[in-house]
């Protein structure tokens, strides 16, 4: 190793000083290697680095190297490579100088590994690196460094993860497991990392959107009290719309944190979507007493009881709703909704006329409102031929200004009156 060692140091030395001017010193004769001399040679490397006059270090740092290859560990490793690396993508560098850094790497960075062992994880990933990019190395060599490198440290880079993930999809065949190692590697990452797309997007191009589901479920069932990775899986399902399915999780993380508003904004969601209308409106009902401030909510309960068939109830919610978000129109347009469909399911006669009218009116404040409803002045217009006529109040004996009580079967939720116009 010590004669392999010298003669890369002493070949890519002479190459050094073919190609560069270095500066006129006294170079130890061979074997002179006592640690006074050590220490001119490594402050005379350190002072170069320190100028970026990496040519003119890198001679000096092989010296410092093969007399002591542990002395300056724990700083000379870090600084050679800078100089191997910035010299071998210099666009001054010639294809010898270049070749001359390839050929010498890999036993550069087994020492780096061996004599700085506190980075001996990141000179194991660069390596690999250098074994993919720069030696074009087969998959089957490259994949096992870069393997030992994440063993090493599992929080190294995520760019060489991704490049071994990558390594892992490119490579798959029957006669190998890389496939389940790529779908194991981006799930661990996009758990760790749940806000970045890339292992996500990694992960859409190798399995299926339920088997990624799977993946998520999986990932909690092996560290079930984990709220990171429950809240992974039910955020994914949400994404995709499996609504069933995100409800166990949500449940956990309600009873794990009862006071995080998220959780159980989703989870009424999920109840809701999936027709479990009493248990949204239990946790719609939990969301108005935890973020009492939030007229979102109130809607919501007006909706779900509308669904319910709890008229009069959805319009309280929906009256609370306009009244929590000071104006706001929207609700009383649901309000005048609550009445039109009324009116649609019964027989069509006066009575009938008189909810539309009650509907019309409820729009028209819903459009005069501080935040006004969209679509209020387009249900205003489409109503105008169910109202009452003028024909209509004359046969009925009312005339302008009466107040007449909305009554009937049909209606009897209502409790209303209008005025005739």
């Amino acid at each position: 190793m010590k004669i392999k060692f010298k003669i890369l140091a002493i070949t890519f030395f002479v190459l050094m000083i073919s190609s560069s001017s270095l500066p006129s010193v006294l170079n130890p004769p061979e074997g002179d290697c006592d640690s006074l001399q050590v220490l001119k040679l490594y402050s005379l490397f350190s002072e170069y680095h320190k100028n970026k006059d990496y040519k003119s270090a890198l001679p000096y740092g092989w010296q410092v190297l093969e007399c002591d290859k542990a002395k300056f560990g724990k700083w000379i490793y870090s600084k050679m490579e800078d100089c191997l690396w910035m010299i071998h993508d210099s666009t001054d560098a010639s294809a010898e100088e270049k070749k001359s850094i390839e050929d010498t790497m890999i036993t550069f960075y087994d020492l780096a590994i061996q004599y700085n062992p506190v980075n001996a994880a990141y000179f194991q990933v660069r390596k690999a690196f250098v074994m993919e990019t720069w030696l074009n190395l087969p998959p089957n060599e490259v994949i096992p460094a870069y393997e030992k490198a994440f063993e090493m440290n599992p929080d190294l880079s995520t760019y060489y993860l991704d490049r071994l993930g990558l390594l892992y999809i490119d490579n798959e065949s029957d006669e190998n497991d890389y496939n389940l190692k790529a779908v194991k590697l981006y799930s661990d990452w996009s758990i760790k990392e749940p806000d970045n797309t890339i292992p996500i997007e990694r992960l859409k191009g190798i399995v299926s959107d339920k088997g990624l589901l799977d993946v998520y479920k999986k990932a909690w069932e092996l560290d079930h009290e984990s709220l990171e990775k429950a809240w992974t899986y039910a955020s994914a399902c949400i994404r995709e719309q499996e609504y069933q399915r995100a409800i166990e999780p949500l449940e956990f993380l309600t009873q794990k944190a009862p006071d995080t508003i998220n959780y159980w904004d989703q989870l009424a969601t999920a109840y809701q979507k999936t027709h479990q209308l009493s248990k949204a409106e239990d946790a719609y009902i939990k969301l108005t007493k935890i973020d009492p401030d939030n007229r979102n909510h109130y809607l919501n309960l007006g909706i779900v009881n509308k669904d319910k068939g709890n008229l009069s109830k959805a319009r309280q919610y929906y009256q609370k709703a306009s009244e929590v978000g000071n104006g706001w129109g929207l609700p009383i347009y649901y309000e005048g909704l609550l009445y039109e469909s009324s009116a649609r399911n019964c027989t069509f006669d006066f009575k009938a006329k008189l909810v539309y009218l009650l509907a019309v009116q409820t729009y028209r404040r819903a459009a005069s409102m501080k935040e006004p409803a969209p679509n209020a002045q387009e249900r205003i217009s489409a109503l105008q031929s169910s109202i009452p006529t003028q024909e209509d109040w004359f046969f009925q004996g009312y005339k302008s200004g009466d107040t007449v009580p909305i009554t009937g079967d049909c209606f009897t939720w209502i409790g209303k009156s209008v005025t005739v116009p």
